[in-house]
């Protein structure tokens, strides 16, 4: 029996089409499932008004060992259907996080961040008895502690102004245009922002990988993966969420296919010592390197150490120690001459990742 995968929603109970999901389909997984809120009463405002908030029946459960035993289904189920490198994120709030991320470690995930979400526009807590509920938490995770997982460090350090992405973002509710509304009302009282699933598939997931959604609601996992050039396979119960996502995707279109490919990964390359670069004869020693002016020079040696007047040691110790700095990225700060040309000596590093 074929399965068809590729960028198709489905319209029914998770657990039931993921039991018919082939092992290790996905590449990636985010879930967005029931936070078992638990709410009691009515919020009201101070105006009178009352808040829209999720009282639908799929939040609801008898007890907490009944929606644990819903979430040891499902992540048992999307364990299985992961490939052996593959990642999954869960999104949550204090009421199921916290239980959440003890059956993922308990079916042998391995949790690799947790991840807050600073909302910058949160609802307020009109009773004012509790801190205003400013965040959700995610939990990342790959299948298991031998999986070779998705990381596209250089891309997130881009998309950060070229500073390490760290594991608290700060971005906005699901408003404005994005928000989808029938009526005047919201379709879907937890949409999450197109900003985060950007983020999150940017980050942990390349063009053309299947990503699944098991608990889709009103599509944003979908549109955004079909945005990115990922295949996307969502599923939702609710058939007013299921329809709303569906024709959202219809009005959704794929980026151009030239602006996708995002920066690759150095970190994933095989680490090459300066030292090898003299080891291989790629570049010889007594040959003489110098910063981008030219004012500042040192000769290579035979170890692959470098001297600059009666400074000694690595590439990047020595680049350091002449610019007063604790560290400094030699490969970028030294040059040699190429046929005339002031040229990096990264340059010949890229040249043996080529040739590997």
């Amino acid at each position: 029996m074929t399965f068809d995968l590729k960028n198709k929603l489905i319209n029914a109970d998770c657990l039931e089409v993921l039991r018919k999901i082939p092992n290790e389909s996905f590449d990636l997984i985010f879930a967005d499932p029931p936070y078992n809120l638990q709410l009691k009463n009515e919020l009201i405002r101070p105006d009178r008004t009352k808040v829209s908030a999720v009282n639908e029946k799929w939040d609801q459960f008898e007890s907490f060992k009944k929606y644990d035993d819903f979430t040891y289904s499902w992540l048992s189920e999307c364990r299985r259907i992961l490939k052996k490198d593959g990642a999954i994120w869960v999104i949550g709030s204090y009421h199921n996080i916290f239980r959440v991320g003890t059956l993922i470690q308990n079916l042998d995930f391995w949790i690799l961040n947790d991840v807050i979400w600073n909302k910058k526009n949160p609802m307020p807590n009109f009773r004012g008895t509790r801190f205003t509920n400013a965040h959700e938490t995610l939990i990342w995770a790959s299948k298991s502690e031998k999986s070779k997982y998705t990381f596209n460090y250089q891309s997130l350090k881009c998309l950060n102004d070229d500073l390490q992405m760290r594991s608290n973002w700060d971005l906005p509710i699901c408003n404005g245009t994005e928000r989808l509304k029938k009526n005047g009302k919201k379709v879907h009282s937890t949409q999450k922002p197109e900003a985060l699933l950007h983020r999150i598939l940017l980050a942990t997931s390349n063009k053309n990988d299947f990503i699944l959604d098991p608990f889709l609601g009103s599509g944003t996992t979908a549109t955004v993966a079909k945005k990115l050039g990922r295949n996307y396979y969502g599923i939702e119960k609710e058939k007013n969420y299921f329809k709303a996502a569906e024709q959202r995707l219809k009005n959704t279109k794929v980026i151009e296919d030239d602006c996708l490919d995002a920066l690759k990964n150095n970190r994933s390359r095989p680490r090459i010592p300066f030292g090898s670069l003299v080891e291989l004869g790629i570049i010889k020693p007594g040959t003489i390197i110098f910063d981008n002016k030219k004012k500042i020079s040192a000769k290579i040696m035979v170890d692959g150490s470098i001297k600059h007047d009666q400074t000694e040691g690595s590439i990047h110790k020595v680049a350091a120690a002449i610019l007063g700095t604790d560290s400094c990225n030699g490969w970028t700060y030294w040059h040699y001459n190429l046929n005339g040309s002031v040229v990096p000596i990264d340059h010949l590093r890229q040249r043996l990742f080529n040739n590997t």
